[in-house]
């Protein structure tokens, strides 16, 4: 099957957006622990920044992720007329 420049373009688009949610997911994972020592010194509704990002932070972050990744690709999907009919 031979891909259209408009699903080349869908495709792009698509893996741009994944790139950058996951670029955002792999910061949010990742910086609070390797900088956890400097994030315990402060406090975030009194608890040390990175107890609250592991035990709570990062969590709200990663649904936030999801979320946006659900609507960004609704709309990409109506804009290129690939979406489901409700």
């Amino acid at each position: 099957m031979q891909l259209t420049e408009k699903h080349r373009e869908y495709w792009r688009r698509n893996l741009r957006v994944t790139a950058v949610l996951l670029l955002i997911w792999a910061l949010v994972t990742f910086v609070p622990i390797y900088y956890a020592r400097a994030f315990n010194e402060i406090n975030f509704f009194g608890w040390p920044l990175a107890f609250y990002m592991g035990a709570q932070g990062s969590l709200i972050v990663y649904v936030f992720l999801i979320w946006l990744y659900a609507r960004i690709m609704d709309k990409l999907d109506r804009e290129y007329g690939v979406h489901e009919e409700e």
